[in-house]
């Protein structure tokens, strides 16, 4: 999403989810798409995926990604969603917030941290580690379990 979004274009974008992650998943090889559940463990295989398809953060940024890296975006968005709850928003208020204007997932629990899927694509990316995706997840699943006293 630019930067000049609205909260209708949110809000359109919150609707078209389901049509827009298929879409996403119909540009992943079927060997790969296979293992994309929105389980925790899917992550490192969309990671890998990642890893292969881009050499750089520079080539994901490229203009002709942004259908697939707003898919990849949605996607861990939904994997984070589904593990640990919360709620997908937009910050439009303040221009210096490091999101703004970024759809987040937030509301996982009472003073839970916000996370930008967007942000997390990129940083997968850039570090090149295999396990980043899983590793934040892993996080907040960690802290929902202490919150719900099962630590």
């Amino acid at each position: 999403m630019s930067s000049d979004v609205r909260r209708e274009d949110f809000e359109y974008w919150l609707a078209d989810m389901d049509d827009a992650v298929e879409g996403f998943l119909d540009v992943v090889p079927p060997e790969v798409r296979r293992k994309l559940d929105f389980s925790p463990a899917s992550l490192d295989e969309l990671e890998a995926w990642i890893l292969q398809r881009y050499a750089s953060t520079n080539a994901m940024l490229e203009q002709s990604e942004s259908r697939v890296v707003d898919g990849l975006a949605r996607y861990i968005g939904e994997a984070f969603r589904k593990s640990v709850g919360g709620r997908w928003e937009i910050r439009l208020d303040d221009p210096k917030y490091v999101f703004y204007a970024k759809p987040q997932l937030a509301g996982f629990w009472t003073n839970s941290t916000p996370t930008c899927p967007l942000a997390l694509a990129t940083t997968a990316a850039d570090r090149r580690t295999g396990r980043l995706l899983s590793g934040v997840l892993a996080s907040y699943l960690r802290d929902k379990q202490r919150r719900e006293g099962r630590a």
